[in-house]
């Protein structure tokens, strides 16, 4: 069953209006959708429809809603991806598995090892990876589109504007996890388990927000690895071999949601 987005106020009570026109384009052309079929439709935020089309053209679709329910696919904990950009094109691969394996919202970051220079037009990246993330979700059949954005600097995820001890990316996070390949003792198993005993004493559930940190090709400099870990991020290990940049997000990913939600 094919899947689309739409944004919430396109949503009446009975009737979903779609206009965006490569989706328009998609349904016709490519899917060769027609006035009968049925779709999926999410609106990005809490609910995803059944519908059927009533009529569809070239500037505009509209839909009979047929069913409406909670996001079933979405998991409860949600995590975002602090990435180091790798250069060429490892970045697109980073977001389209870690979307297929439930990221919640990824971030570049320029670190001290990262090759990729800005040049002005980085903004297209980002852009391009959007929409990756996008092509991503209609695969896997997900909610929500997870966003990739603006590139940042170590100093800026760091930052910590209101002197309050923790950097302002941090304070909303319930648990900030630093992969590092010179930890020995904690793993990331250890790591959440501890947070989960914590989380569940402190207000009786579980940590639903969590922040991963994952350099570029060569690493995190021993100048960003005290700074991440003197700002709260707990180191671990993914075991005993060390990733590359590509896969270390996948490999945390997946060991996050194996522990917290199946």
């Amino acid at each position: 069953m094919s899947r689309f987005f739409v944004n919430p106020e396109d949503i009446g009570n009975n009737l979903i209006i779609m206009n965006n026109a490569d989706d328009l384009h998609h349904m016709m052309k490519v899917l060769r959708l027609k006035e009968g079929d049925e779709v999926d439709i999410s609106d990005g935020v809490e609910w995803e429809y059944h519908a059927r089309i009533d009529s569809i053209g070239r500037e505009e679709a509209q839909l009979q809603i047929l069913d409406k329910q909670a996001f079933a696919s979405e998991p409860k904990v949600k995590v975002t991806l602090f990435q180091g950009i790798p250069k060429q094109g490892k970045m697109e691969t980073i977001i389209q598995k870690c979307v297929e394996l439930g990221v919640h919202r990824i971030v570049p970051v320029f670190m001290d090892r990262t090759v990729v220079v800005d040049r002005g037009k980085f903004s297209k990246k980002i852009e391009r990876w959007n929409r990756v993330s996008a092509e991503a979700v209609k695969q896997c059949r997900r909610g929500i589109v997870p966003a990739v954005d603006d590139a940042i600097r170590t100093e800026d995820m760091l930052k910590d504007s209101d002197r309050t001890g923790t950097p302002d990316l941090f304070e909303e996070f319930d648990l900030v996890l630093f992969p590092y390949e010179n930890e020995r003792g904690m793993t990331i198993k250890d790591a959440l388990r501890k947070a989960d005993a914590e989380e569940g004493e402190a207000t009786g559930g579980r940590p639903e927000r969590i922040a991963v940190i994952i350099g570029p090709e060569g690493g995190f400099s021993d100048e960003e690895a005290v700074a991440i870990i003197g700002a709260g991020g707990v180191s671990v290990s993914l075991g005993r071999t060390i990733l590359r940049t590509e896969t270390a997000g996948m490999a945390a990913l997946a060991m996050i949601m194996y522990e917290l939600e199946l």
